[in-house]
């Protein structure tokens, strides 16, 4: 089945097929986040903001959210921390939901409802289409969404990378050991590759 010419994928849909339920979320609370929807709450938590103003129009209310979005949202009643989040009954729910069109249109396996092999191969072939750029400069709403869905933790260090840290969705630096003689905690190679780079590129997030 051509996946280009049966369903035309959202952002939170191309994430789950990529990396799962917690990349579906994790492209939803950036979706929150742009909108003005969701905010940093205490370190590596979000919280819901009170108004959605990223994308309203004067004398009009704003656009719906999307399924998924709402079910977040309405999960962040109090701060909350993303593995948790993924597990909130309501948020399993929307992710539940969302897979019945992808399982339709031969996306997902039955009936563990992994990525089938077409699935893959779009994916893959939107990374190669859609490359990750090193800032946020010239990007809309929209760009940012679809490359966090694409390319996942590199993303979310080059497009929101002080919202992402302070959220929780990215795993805090280990220090590194230039500067720093002694700790028992440096060695291993476990962060490399998971280091936070505040200072790249990405403007205000």
């Amino acid at each position: 089945m051509n996946a280009d010419t049966t369903i035309r994928l959202q952002p939170h849909e191309i994430a789950l097929l990529r990396g799962g339920p917690r990349a579906a979320v994790t492209v939803a609370v950036v979706g929150l986040h742009l909108r003005g929807a969701a905010e940093a709450g205490r370190p590596g938590t979000i919280r819901a903001r009170e108004a959605v103003i990223a994308d309203a129009i004067p004398g009009q209310p704003p656009s719906p959210l999307p399924p998924l979005e709402s079910a977040v949202r309405a999960s962040l009643h109090e701060p909350c921390g993303l593995r948790k989040l993924v597990k909130r009954s309501d948020v399993r729910l929307a992710v539940a939901l969302m897979r019945v069109p992808l399982a339709e249109a031969g996306l997902l396996r039955y009936p563990l409802l992994g990525p089938t092999r077409a699935a893959r191969r779009h994916v893959r072939a939107l990374r190669e289409r859609h490359v990750l750029p090193t800032g946020r400069r010239g990007l809309t709403d929209d760009d940012v969404l679809l490359l966090v869905a694409l390319h996942g933790e590199a993303a979310l260090r080059a497009l929101v990378p002080r919202f992402a840290l302070r959220a929780g969705l990215l795993a805090r630096a280990k220090v590194a050991d230039k500067g720093f003689h002694g700790s028992p905690r440096g060695g291993g190679t476990g962060g490399v590759g998971h280091h936070y780079c505040g200072s790249g590129g990405g403007g205000s997030d």
